[in-house]
């Protein structure tokens, strides 16, 4: 079988780390090349790690720069045709490495999915639908949203497309995907609907503590990828949302700028949908005025239009008592 290679990042995650390891080992995957890179924990993460390490390819604990630099260095060292990292506080469903590493038989899938369940204190909270693929390259790009522990990739478009940027912390993976997207388009990904990652929610999480970091991190990533196609629309993030380019950041010019502008204005549609859930109006009102219908599919545009007009005629109040009449 083919030689899937996984890395695992973990700093101070002793509570969950055995789980993960185990949850990998136990998959008996016999062409697998596991790594675990520990940033120097001051819990017992070390005596973990030294218990499973006859079974692992390599391991270290030693200060990094973060966990994208932690994943960097596994990536670095993976010789595996797949790849992918699994954080130290998810685990395996039995039998996801046999799954990816049959998928991967066909040399035309780059990219491979399936579901996670998103779990609370062993309770299964609900299913993640798992990475989002949309009829256009554009909407893909644009909403770029990636359940990455579920989400393998082929190692040679790693290679080109390259390491995570550790100038992120929270959004590395959506980067990372929307690079693939940019260079490979949408047509070499494939999904499963079985679930191959317990997803475990906790309260020190990133997930549930940095909520406004993603935020943040997101919009700096695309008005990167504007300002590098020279697009217009960078002067109008810079209004909305008073950001800084990324450093050290490269997208491949390989798309028409006219794509990255739809790209672009698919991503102010998504935040105007998330604006208007939590009934921030000025918020939505001022993505909206932001957003050229003509640059969104007939579908979308005409949601957007029908999203304006509720903005408009009803009032915040009348739209949460709404919403608890059709929760009852």
């Amino acid at each position: 079988m083919l030689k899937i290679s996984v890395i695992t990042p973990s700093f101070n995650q002793g509570s969950y780390l055995e789980q993960t390891i185990d949850s990998v080992l136990s998959q008996n995957y016999p062409n697998l090349e596991y790594m675990v890179m520990d940033g120097g924990s001051t819990d017992n993460s070390a005596e973990i790690i030294k218990k499973y390490e006859k079974h692992l390819t390599y391991w270290v604990s030693e200060k990094d720069k973060g966990q994208s630099d932690a994943i960097n260095k596994g990536l670095k060292m993976a010789t595996g045709v797949v790849v992918n990292w699994l954080n130290s506080d998810d685990w395996y469903t039995a039998g996801t490495l046999h799954t990816v590493g049959a998928a991967f038989e066909d040399p035309n899938i780059n990219v491979f999915g399936g579901r996670s369940n998103v779990v609370e204190d062993g309770k299964i909270l609900y299913q993640n639908k798992g990475t989002d693929i949309y009829p256009t390259l554009e909407k893909t790009i644009g909403f770029a949203r990636i359940d990455q522990p579920e989400t393998f990739f082929r190692k040679t478009c790693i290679d080109n497309i390259g390491l995570l940027n550790p100038a992120f912390h929270y959004v590395m993976d959506r980067d990372w995907w929307i690079r693939y997207l940019l260079m490979y388009g949408k047509e070499q990904v494939r999904r499963t609907n079985d679930v191959l990652v317990n997803f475990r929610s906790h309260p020190t999480s990133k997930t549930n503590t940095s909520l406004i970091k993603f935020d943040t991190e997101a919009h700096a990533l695309y008005y990167t990828l504007a300002k590098q196609y020279r697009l217009a629309e960078a002067d109008i993030f810079q209004q909305l949302f008073a950001v800084k380019e990324v450093e050290n950041a490269f997208y491949p010019e390989v798309q028409t700028k006219f794509t990255i502008q739809k790209v672009i204005h698919y991503y102010w549609w998504q935040l105007v949908q998330i604006a208007y859930a939590k009934n921030n109006y000025p918020e939505a009102k001022n993505l909206i005025a932001c957003i050229r219908p003509d640059l969104l599919d007939p579908e979308d545009a005409a949601q957007l239009a029908l999203l304006s007009s509720r903005i408009k005629y009803l009032p915040v109040w009348l739209k949460k008592l709404w919403n608890r009449r059709s929760n009852k």
